[in-house]
């Protein structure tokens, strides 16, 4: 008998500096080597967001390593889920993913205590998320 595959999960927002760094970083953590996690932006930035960072670090995840990656078709290809936050029609689609569209507030600019509840939102989501993969 094989071993059934793991799920692979992609999150993309524009920048991959923020919402989509921090999905990518709580399910990483919670699901440990149970799914495989990507995270890329349409247009990144060169640093994960400062804020973000901290923010993260309040729950003791360290993104301080963590750069932004650039989407491309081949991620987009080898993943299950794809989770949007903001990227648009700079998503390709492919037949047989999962999508799904996560609308959160970006990020960008705004000082730690404007993150916090951004974080908080995904972290709630992952929970959810990592039991529809995990059963």
């Amino acid at each position: 008998m094989t071993e059934a595959r793991k799920p692979s999960v992609l999150f993309v927002c524009v920048h991959n500096a923020g919402r989509s760094q921090m999905a990518a970083a709580f399910l990483t953590h919670l699901a440990g080597d149970r799914v495989e996690v990507r995270s890329a932006g349409s247009a990144p930035a060169d640093a994960v967001n400062p804020a973000v960072i901290e923010a993260m670090a309040e729950v003791g995840i360290d993104l301080s390593a963590q750069t932004p990656k650039v989407l491309t078709v081949e991620a987009v290809q080898v993943s299950d889920v794809v989770i949007t936050m903001g990227c648009g029609d700079a998503c390709p689609v492919f037949p047989g993913k999962q999508y799904l569209d996560w609308k959160l507030e970006d990020p960008a600019g705004r000082g730690v205590e404007a993150v916090r509840p951004i974080r908080d939102a995904i972290q709630s989501r992952i929970g959810q998320l990592l039991a529809e993969l995990t059963g």
